[in-house]
Formats: C-alpha cells, sequence, structure tokens
C-alpha cells in the first residue's frame, strides 16, 4: 500500500533529523499522493522525539482540577466539529487533529452547542479558571465570544474570554494549554487535548492513524 510505505518512508526521514516540510514533500511526490494523503500525512506523523516529548507533556483529565487551563478556541472548535463529522483523526503524538482543510473557524448553526459542550466538561473538570483565546481578526469571533462567555455564566465556571490579534503569543505565555498547534505544544509546559475528552464523554469514536497506516502503536 503506498500510503503506508510514505508514511514509513517520512518517518524513518522526521527521526534522522529532515525538515518536515521538504521530507513530506520528497516523499509524496514519490508516491504520487493525493492532496488529502499528503495533509494527513502533515498533521498526524512525528518523528520518536516529538511523540516522547508530547507523551511527557499531555495531561490526564484528572490532573486539570484546580489549574488554569488557556483554550486555544478556534483550534478547539474545529477540532471538536471535526470529531462530530467523522473527520477527525487520532495521531501519533496522541492528540486529535481535524482533517477537513477549513483554515478559519467558520460560525454555524452548531457553534452554540458546541461551545456549551467545551464549556460544560471544563466545568466538569474542575479547572480553577479558564481562560479562552480567540483571533480577533476571524470573521464574527465577537459572536462566538459572546455564546463563550453566556455559556461560561450558564455552567457556572470561573473563566474569561479574550480577542488578541495573535492567540497563539498569549498562550505560549501560559503552562497549560487546550490545543493541537504544534508550535505551541513545543513551548509550553502541559497540553491537554479537550477534543479527545469530550469525544469520550459523548461516545463518539475517533478513527487511530495506526489503523489507516496499518501499522503498530508505537
Amino acid at each position: 500500500m503506498s500510503l503506508t510505505d510514505a508514511y514509513r518512508d517520512l518517518r524513518y526521514l522526521l527521526n534522522r533529523g529532515y525538515p518536515k516540510k521538504s521530507a513530506l514533500k520528497f516523499v509524496a511526490d514519490h508516491y504520487r499522493l493525493s492532496l488529502r494523503d499528503r495533509y494527513l500525512l502533515a498533521r498526524c506523523v512525528f518523528s520518536d522525539a516529538w511523540i516522547a516529548e508530547v507523551r511527557r507533556k499531555l495531561l490526564k483529565p484528572g490532573e486539570l482540577e484546580g489549574k488554569v487551563l488557556a483554550v486555544d478556541g478556534f483550534n478547539v472548535l474545529i477540532t471538536l466539529e471535526s470529531v462530530l463529522d467523522g473527520e477527525a483523526i487520532l495521531c501519533e503524538d496522541g492528540l486529535v487533529r481535524d482533517l477537513k482543510y477549513q483554515g478559519k473557524y467558520r460560525l454555524n448553526e452548531r457553534t452554540r452547542e458546541v461551545v456549551e459542550i467545551v464549556v460544560e466538561s471544563l466545568s466538569r473538570l474542575k479547572v480553577s479558571k479558564a481562560i479562552f483565546f480567540y483571533g480577533k481578526n476571524v470573521p464574527k469571533s465577537g459572536i462566538v465570544r459572546k455564546i463563550t462567555e453566556e455559556a461560561i455564566e450558564k455552567y457556572g465556571l470561573s473563566g474569561d474570554v479574550r480577542l488578541v490579534k495573535s492567540p497563539d503569543f498569549e498562550l505560549k505565555a501560559f503552562s497549560i494549554v487546550a490545543t493541537a498547534d504544534v508550535g505551541i505544544i513545543s513551548r509550553v509546559e502541559h497540553v491537554f487535548d479537550v477534543p479527545l475528552h469530550v469525544s469520550g464523554r459523548l461516545g463518539v469514536e475517533i478513527r487511530n492513524i495506526f489503523d489507516i497506516f496499518q501499522v503498530e502503536k508505537r
């Protein structure tokens, strides 16, 4: 299977220090992969060193009680909506990522429902405070902020919602962050996967990358 071969070749190169962008292009061009398969490899395949780093940082639900959690708002919403649509995957590093090629978040008829699911879940986890960051340049981000504030009040969560120019920059200043963004994860002490936690609560099954590539879990 060419996709499985591409996966193995990419991991080989990543484990030898090749930059992911150039290694991915080389492998994907060699196997003439589709754009969707290229995106899958880019989102979900990592070196052994990165996988080990994320495993050290990844917190379990029970470890959040009494902690301050910074939330990469649109990243979490896009991923969770993808989970509900069956367009998400559990990646090699143990984090769930979307496969919808969506780019910026788009306000939709399910936004309120998904926001409330996130806020209610964090309330149950008894975090001391949840701080949501949304990019202010994203269309209708002000509406999403208001929806989040209303959900925080509804579920009695100690929280704050901030519209900022660069959520990534702000999030890197916190110890624990809810995100699947590699750039942020590499700079913080701990990470928590909200979509993975919520999917478990809702009984929603997420595809595993190891099943797709037909290899054993590492």
